[in-house]
């Protein structure tokens, strides 16, 4: 389920946003915690508390869209709003809840909900804090796809370090064996299965994550890595070996464990002598560079030698043109050699 919040004002404008008559059927499921039992009187009762404080945005506004293939009850709707409102730091807060139901372009009638909450809490007389509440959200959408089983949309697929759900002592063993965390292999399996409606686009997931699907010798379907080491679908994803079989129909046509791990061998094969081919290019380019720097080098320090050259020689000329301006003549040029002052007056100056 995809779940979207942000903080506004404009009560009058949200109000009729979500009672706007473009939707086949609008139903106004709660209001709670407000005097008011319509929707503009109960915003604009946020606003007037709104008034007491600095917040602009005193509203929390939050859609929740299922994703196609589901039928989600009103049950469920809150059950999430409920979840949705705890992680925000909003519970107790007035809400409201709206349905929509709109006809989408196969002609079927679907439904999404709207949550709104006042985020001024009456006692404080201050705004609840929204800190981190996309995160948040995205977090429970995607806990809510792996909870009942629908297809997860690639954009919810993340690698932090997470434990979604508790392993076995037996699965913490081969994670460790094979030098990788097992709460995040264990939600990098659930992740592959979540977001693949077949045993193709399964696959190719695994693949993505550098795993091969295959035949499994007593374990059913399995995935092999790159070290060799065998990792039952069943078990990694948390779900029955029937379900595995649902999705995985042609199991008989994957490569056994032997293969497999011949296969991930060739595969790291293959990549080391790309990235070998790559290491050598990318060598063989630098070092062009650097003979092309040195001999751009080079130029600029003969340039530079040359223009010193030519700079000494004209200071050379100015001072001796500047000394033979110094020099006297007539008598008081005899007197100069006679004295010595000539020859100090020739001397440059140092």
């Amino acid at each position: 389920m995809i779940l979207v919040g942000n903080q506004r004002g404009g009560a009058r404008e949200l109000a009729q946003h979500l009672l706007k008559e473009e939707n086949e059927r609008v139903i106004v499921h709660e209001i709670r915690g407000f005097v008011s039992d319509d929707l503009h009187g109960a915003f604009l009762e946020s606003y007037g508390v709104s008034r007491g404080t600095r917040c602009k945005q005193h509203l929390y506004s939050l859609s929740l869209n299922p994703p196609h293939e589901a039928e989600p009850t009103p049950e469920l709707f809150e059950e999430a709003i409920n979840k949705a409102e705890e992680r925000l730091g909003l519970s107790g807060q007035p809400r409201a809840i709206v349905f929509h139901e709109k006809i989408g372009s196969d002609g079927r009638l679907r439904r999404h909900a709207h949550a709104v909450w006042c985020r001024i809490d009456i006692e404080s007389m201050k705004a609840v804090q929204m800190s981190y509440d996309r995160r948040k959200l995205n977090d429970l959408g995607r806990e809510l796809y792996l909870e009942h089983g629908w297809s997860m949309p690639r954009g919810f697929v993340r690698h932090e370090e997470r434990d979604p759900r508790n392993y076995s002592l037996a699965e913490w063993q081969q994670a460790k064996r094979a030098k990788k965390d097992p709460a995040r292999l264990k939600e990098m399996f659930q992740d592959c299965w979540a977001i693949s409606d077949t045993q193709t686009t399964f696959a190719h997931a695994l693949k993505e994550r550098g795993y091969i699907l295959a035949k499994g010798d007593r374990r059913g379907v399995v995935a092999v890595d790159h070290n060799g080491e065998v990792y039952a679908i069943a078990r990694w994803v948390g779900i029955k070996t029937c379900q595995v079989a649902d999705k995985v129909t042609t199991s008989q046509t994957l490569l056994d464990v032997i293969a497999a791990r011949n296969e991930a061998a060739k595969r790291i094969t293959d990549r080391l002598h790309e990235l070998r081919a790559t290491q050598a290019q990318t060598a063989k380019a630098r070092l062009k560079d650097i003979a092309e720097r040195r001999r751009r080098a080079l130029r600029a320090q003969d340039e530079a030698l040359k223009r010193l050259a030519e700079e000494q020689k004209a200071r050379s000329q100015r001072e001796e043109a500047a000394r033979a301006q110094r020099i006297r003549t007539g008598w008081r040029g005899l007197l100069d050699r006679i004295t010595g002052a000539r020859k100090r007056t020739m001397q440059p100056k140092t």
